[in-house]
């Protein structure tokens, strides 16, 4: 919603107990947007404060939610909910890093299971693994946008992916199956046109 010059003005009259009182009123409201403004305005702990606690908060969620692997549908709501935890952390903070290495960081732990997934018939785990094969393409697809340095600290990640997908015989021909070549699970060869490639393979059906 774009605001009129005219709005903007009324809104500079108020005074500034009323202003208070409309802030206020709006981040009752606005849950997000009032640990937003904590974080930048008064929040000791730093970006990197709250990553760090990210990381131990993902890792000790998938741990308690592997007991429930082999309820699919319950194990994978839990997981959309961490992601969704990741999600509110990024809005919070805005860490593009944390936005990938924390979503790497996700699908990382639930593969820890691979032997335990493994056990389960493949129309089971079918719907787990193509989210995690469409996280692993947004986690590519954000780390084009992200400054080089942080690819050697993102390629640590997806060497570990990597290495868990190939584990994993349904899930490595699911990814293949997808058009995913796994090439790309290194920062420097995702290809430059990587957003049209995706694009074209979601045209044909497929990552859905």
């Amino acid at each position: 919603m774009e605001y009129s010059k005219e709005f903007k003005a009324a809104i500079s009259n108020f005074s500034s107990v009323e202003k208070d009182r409309l802030i206020f009123r709006l981040l009752k409201k606005d849950k997000l947007l009032s640990k937003k403004l904590y974080f930048e305005l008064i929040d000791p702990e730093t970006t990197d404060n709250k990553r760090d606690a990210m990381e131990e908060i993902v890792a000790e969620k998938v741990l308690l939610a592997s007991k429930y692997i082999s309820n699919q549908k319950y194990f994978l709501s839990i997981i959309r909910t961490i992601s969704a935890e990741i999600t509110e952390h990024v809005k919070i903070t805005t860490d593009k890093f944390g936005e990938v290495s924390l979503n790497l960081l996700l699908i990382n732990k639930i593969l820890d299971y691979n032997e335990d997934l493994s056990r389960l018939r493949f129309d089971n785990v079918y719907k787990l693994y193509l989210y995690i094969i469409n996280k692993t393409v947004k986690a590519l697809l954000l780390t084009k946008k992200l400054d080089a340095d942080y690819w050697m600290e993102i390629d640590e990640h997806l060497d570990e992916l990597y290495g868990k997908i190939l584990q994993n015989n349904y899930l490595s021909k699911l990814f293949i199956n997808n058009g995913i070549d796994f090439n790309w699970l290194t920062s420097d060869k995702i290809p430059e046109n990587f957003d049209l490639i995706i694009k074209e393979i979601k045209s044909q059906g497929f990552l859905r």
